[in-house]
Formats: C-alpha cells, structure tokens, sequence
C-alpha cells in the first residue's frame, strides 16, 4: 500500500508575499505622487516609514517560512522568495536614510562660509506639517557643520564677476538648479536715447527758445554700469533645485564678491523641509562648487 506525505503549508511564506507586495506598492505610489503629482514632503516621509515597516514585517516572514521550508520542508519557499524580491526598494530607501539620520549631524542649513553665511533673498517658507524644526540656525549647527564637512569652503576664482557669473549661471542651469531671485544682477534702466522723442511742434506753432541749452556729456557703456553696480554691491542668487529620484525640494543661494582682481563664491543650501537633511545639502553644494571649478578650470584658487 502507497504511502503519501503531505506536505505543511508555510502561513508565515504566504503572507510575507502579502505584506511585501503592499508595502512596495505603497512605496512607489509616495514616489511618484511626490514626484509628479505634488504630495507634500512630510507626508512622502510618513509613507515612507509605513512601507519601511510593513517590508521589515515581510522580510521577518519571510525568513520564518524559509526556515519552515529547511525544517519541514514546507511550502511557500516561492512566496518568500517574492516577498523577499517586492521588500528590496522599500529597505533600502529606508536602510540609506536610517544611515545618513544617525551617521550625519541633525542640521538642515550648510553654507560655505559658517561665520558671515549669504542671506536669503526671500526667507523660505514651507509648511512642516509634522516636520517641526528650529526656524533660526545657530552657531552650534554650524559648528556641526564644520565638523562633519570641513572640506566644505568657498571658491576664490582669479577672474572678473562678469565672467564667474556667467559660469555660475551656467553650471546653475545644467545642474537643475532654477534661479528664481537675483541681487546686484539687474541691468541698468534704458538711457535717454532710447526714451520716445517728444513730440515735435507743427510747422505754424513757434517753438519756444530754451533758456540754457545743455552740454552734452559723454554717458557710460551698459555694461560698464552693470559692473560698478557688481563690483559695489556683489550678486547674490536665489534659486531651488530637487533631488533626482526622490524629488526633495531644496533651496540654494549663491553669492559672489568681488575682491581685489579675484572673485569670491559662497554657497548656501538647506532642506526646504524637515529638521535633518540627511547630509543632501553638502552634497548639493559640493557638487555645484565642482561642477563651477571644472568650468571655471585654471582660474581656481584657494
């Protein structure tokens, strides 16, 4: 007479599946609707947290009925093998950024230059929502700074403002950045030959002499306006860039200096939300400041 084992079944295999599929669905669901469909950031970290949990749960499962499958040779290794397949964008997600929040110190704000940083042009304002945070930096956040970026300094550029400006712009421009305020960078009002002309009298009206007439003076170029307003004043830059996968938005400003023959740039990056940017503002700054050395290559100095 013919024997037949039966085979367990693994619960623990069959909803590590479940569970796993939920939370991968979840997940790309927050990155899509952050990213192209305007779901607020506190909201996109609160899912994100969710997903993260509800893959950890699965992953646990998982693990239980590959072992049941070792043990008893029970079913379900397949369904733990997809579990363990769906769980592997939402733990990493949550893996890196676990990471960054305890390795990194908890600031939002970094800036080239830590005793005198560039002011905002137009203060950013985003509601938090459950991402409360200090609104002022202090001097202790940038001593967390140094500390944690000391190569993060300014660029001193042997050139004229004019010509590191228009660098600046450019590698703004390439590196996804939208300046949307400028300082110091407005061009100077038309002069009078490009006013309209007043209207000329007709032929039978008398015009009247004037009193005194005018000696015309020789006016200066433009451009040579534009640059004593730079030269005088700086240019500061305003601007917001995003990340790449995740689309955090973050706000930058740049400023310029001219000193001597040389022109200083300072950077200032922070988190539009949160009170820890998980180290992403240094690395947008760095980026950029590499990014302007390689245009700007053979005039960089230190």
């Amino acid at each position: 007479m013919a024997i037949r084992f039966d085979r367990p079944v693994s619960n623990a295999a069959r909803f590590s599946r479940r569970f796993a599929a939920f939370a991968l669905v979840l997940c790309l669901a927050a990155l899509v609707g952050h990213r192209f469909a305007g779901l607020s950031t506190p909201y996109l970290v609160l899912v994100l947290l969710v997903s993260a949990g509800f893959a950890l749960l699965g992953t646990l499962l998982a693990v239980a009925g590959l072992r049941s499958l070792w043990l008893t040779g029970a079913e379900g290794g397949l369904d733990a093998l997809k579990a363990l397949i769906y769980v592997a964008l939402p733990l990493a997600i949550g893996g890196i950024a676990a990471e960054r929040y305890f390795a990194l110190p908890a600031i939002y704000d970094v800036s080239t230059d830590i005793v005198s940083a560039p002011d905002w042009l137009k203060t950013p304002n985003a509601d938090q929502i459950w991402l409360k945070r200090e609104p002022a930096v202090t001097p202790e956040d940038r001593e967390k700074q140094l500390e944690a970026y000391p190569e993060l300094t300014g660029r001193r550029y042997d050139g004229a403002i004019d010509r590191v400006l228009e660098a600046v712009k450019k590698v703004a421009k390439e590196n996804g950045i939208r300046i949307t305020r400028a300082d110091g960078d407005s061009e100077p009002s038309p002069d009078l030959e490009k006013r309209p002309a007043k209207p000329q009298p007709d032929d039978a009206a008398v015009a009247e002499a004037p009193e005194a007439v005018p000696v015309p003076t020789p006016r200066p170029y433009d451009d040579d306006v534009a640059q004593l307003i730079r030269r005088a004043n700086g240019v500061t830059l305003q601007g917001e860039t995003r990340t790449l996968v995740l689309g955090l938005r973050f706000d930058i400003v740049i400023r310029l200096r001219e000193e001597a023959e040389t022109t200083f740039v300072d950077v200032r990056v922070a988190s539009r939300y949160g009170p820890h940017d998980l180290g992403l503002s240094a690395d947008i700054a760095e980026n950029y400041l590499k990014a302007l050395d390689s245009e700007l290559l053979g005039i960089a100095g230190s």
